[in-house]
């Protein structure tokens, strides 16, 4: 049985949907967003990309008018970020190994990932993910900050990287006491 597809606006560099039980549904069963006092759902842009790309989801713009591509709802967000593709990336791979993934701004890292079966509220996250695309460099300067992060917040460092067909490779980083 084919799941109802949400309907949402394109509102300041967000996504904002519709109020009704479907879209409660998503956030409660699968962590998609934050949950609003009338049952609407505020969805990061990567977020929409995402369900949107998986038919779950319809924006329009903010008059109501047109609706919005996955191609559209992508332009719109490298506007805020040059390296969103990357990211995206990233955070399909994770969501479609069936791992809820959010940001992480207030750790210093692109996103936290949970372990399978594991909701935000109910444990810690396991990972801090930084998105790299394959062809970038890190110095050892920028690799130890990640790795301090990872560190003071109780988390193993995941490196995601990305290649050119938009696959996802990971690297997990921990510091050892020797």
């Amino acid at each position: 049985m084919p799941k109802d597809v949400i309907k949402a606006l394109f509102q300041d560099e967000q996504v904002v949907t519709e109020s009704s039980d479907t879209a409660k549904e998503l956030y409660e069963k699968s962590s998609f967003g934050s949950l609003k006092s009338n049952n609407s759902v505020v969805l990061s842009l990567l977020e929409a990309c995402y369900l949107v790309e998986k038919k779950r989801l319809e924006v329009f713009s903010s008059s109501g008018k047109k609706e919005l591509t996955f191609e559209d709802l992508l332009k719109k967000a490298k506007k805020l970020n040059k390296d969103i593709w990357v990211r995206y990336c990233v955070f399909r791979d994770i969501r479609n190994r069936g791992y809820i993934i959010k940001t992480a701004l207030k750790f210093g890292a692109d996103f936290r990932v949970y372990d399978r079966g594991i909701k935000p509220g109910e444990d810690h996250a396991k990972w801090v993910v930084f998105p790299v695309h394959e062809t970038s460099t890190l110095t050892w300067h920028e690799f130890a900050a990640k790795n301090r992060v990872a560190h003071s917040t109780k988390k193993r460092l995941l490196i995601g990287v990305v290649d050119d067909e938009g696959d996802v490779s990971y690297w997990e980083c921990r510091w050892v006491r020797p």
